[in-house]
């Protein structure tokens, strides 16, 4: 049986080249497949720039909740102390008298002429440190180095920190330690060599200043364990910490500096932490509209339509948006977007009037906050449809992202029987013309002859 293989000759069908017109025409429903399948890709492609879009949105949205609720806290000086504030804070002017920085124990060792010879000649010796009021038990080895003595304190974890200084000298190398914490309640109270214990640790870390003999002290004290201390409108604080969170509500105080005069702190609305916040709520937004209005855009004769022209979740959230900027806010004398300076432009993009802004938030901040913080704030309804839309499960984006992924599914199902098909198919057409390539080669053979004969009997 003749095969594909065969060639076609001058006389015959061109099989290839007809075999691929015929084919060509077969395969007509799989290149409008494709296409969809494409299409649909491309609007999943959209959805996913829409999901980053919308995320964008969300984080702005955030921070607009969180700035309009926001204070500054801002110190005279602030080589003094630096401040920050919540949104806890209340609005007022603090004046800040610092007598006292709060300071941690330090602890410094006689010095030793090495730190990488033996000092614990006999062993092993307990070592008992009361730190903060808790004891806790190391074990120094016999023939221990300073080095390995620093190491075993520090691997203990018991809220202090041992390091070597060379002091230079002959004897340079002293052990240094260090409590973590500032104040009182943190302080190194002893440091106790148990009975039995060896001499030369004893000699080297002993350190019980409220106990009998004076001989038990061997280690010096650097730095006395110290409060801060200091006054907030003449009331007296003290704090184990510099870092302060409790003396004025919502205020964090990092003291750094004793006064001599009161230095101030003044807490206000921050209102230009607000003020770059609703610029920022403001572009996200019109980089969102922007990409729904363009990707939902119909063509024309001018011009090519967007991927998403027609998509039914696409005018779903350009509706819901819709409705949420027409619906007042309540609780507060202001109630639209528009009353603070955020207008809506012809072009659908929103545009800020910073003077009526400032204005707003200097007359009345609080009705500014509740515009857009509120349970019917702006900030709060957009920033929940926002989370509405990004779910993963049932999200208006997810919901029409999985849509489009189940028909590129189906539409791959059919692909791959119509290819099984068409392979088969091209395979009988091929045989099939073949065939008649062969039959017609050897009918024009046949033909010749024949012509051949009856030339030589006449």
């Amino acid at each position: 049986m003749a095969t594909s293989s065969v060639a076609s000759s001058s006389v015959g069908l061109d099989v290839p080249s007809l075999v691929a017109q015929l084919m060509a025409v077969e395969r007509q429903p799989i290149d409008k497949i494709n296409t969809r399948v494409a299409s649909y890709q491309t609007k999943i492609s959209s959805f996913g720039t829409i999901r980053g879009l919308v995320s964008g949105f969300q984080t702005a949205l955030q921070s607009l909740k969180n700035s309009s609720l926001g204070f500054s806290a801002t110190p005279s000086d602030t080589s003094v102390f630096s401040a920050s504030a919540a949104s806890t804070a209340v609005a007022g002017t603090y004046a800040i008298n610092i007598t006292a920085l709060a300071q941690a124990t330090q602890l410094a060792a006689a010095g030793q002429a090495s730190d990488i010879s033996a000092i614990a000649a006999t062993g092993p010796s307990t070592v008992t440190f009361t730190v903060g009021g808790v004891n806790t038990n190391i074990t120094i080895a016999a023939g221990a180095t300073l080095q390995n003595i620093r190491d075993t304190i520090n691997t203990a974890n018991m809220g202090v920190t041992a390091t070597i200084v060379n002091s230079g000298g002959a004897t340079p190398y002293r052990l240094a330690i260090s409590s973590n914490s500032t104040g009182v309640s943190n302080a190194i109270s002893s440091i106790t060599v148990q009975a039995g214990g060896d001499a030369s640790v004893n000699s080297l870390l002993a350190y019980a200043p409220t106990v009998n003999p004076p001989a038990l002290v061997t280690m010096t004290q650097t730095t006395a364990a110290q409060n801060a201390a200091f006054t907030v409108n003449g009331i007296a604080v003290t704090s184990a910490s510099n870092t302060v969170t409790t003396a004025i509500q919502g205020v964090t105080l990092t003291l750094s500096k004793v006064t001599a005069t009161p230095a101030t702190l003044t807490v206000a609305h921050d209102t230009n932490a607000a003020s770059t916040a609703v610029s920022g709520f403001i572009d996200a937004y019109n980089a969102l509209a922007s990409q729904l209005k363009s990707r939902s855009a119909y063509g024309s004769a001018t011009a090519q339509g967007g991927a998403l022209a027609g998509d039914g979740t696409l005018r779903l959230m350009q509706d819901q948006l819709r409705g949420i900027f027409n619906t007042p806010a309540s609780g507060g004398t202001l109630t639209y977007l528009a009353e603070v300076g955020v207008a809506f432009q012809a072009d659908g993009t929103l545009k800020l009037d910073s003077s009526k802004l400032n204005s707003a938030m200097a007359s009345n901040f609080s009705d500014v906050t509740n515009l857009f913080s509120s349970a019917t704030g702006f900030a709060t309804r957009l920033d929940a449809w926002a989370t509405s839309a990004l779910s993963p499960g049932d999200g208006l984006i997810a919901t029409r992202t999985d849509s489009l992924n189940t028909s590129i599914k189906n539409y791959s199902d059919q692909l791959s029987k119509l290819e099984a098909r068409m392979t088969a198919l091209q395979k009988r057409y091929t045989t099939t013309y073949s065939n008649l390539n062969m039959l017609l080669i050897s009918m024009n053979g046949t033909s010749s002859y024949l012509s051949q004969q009856l030339s030589k009997g006449a």
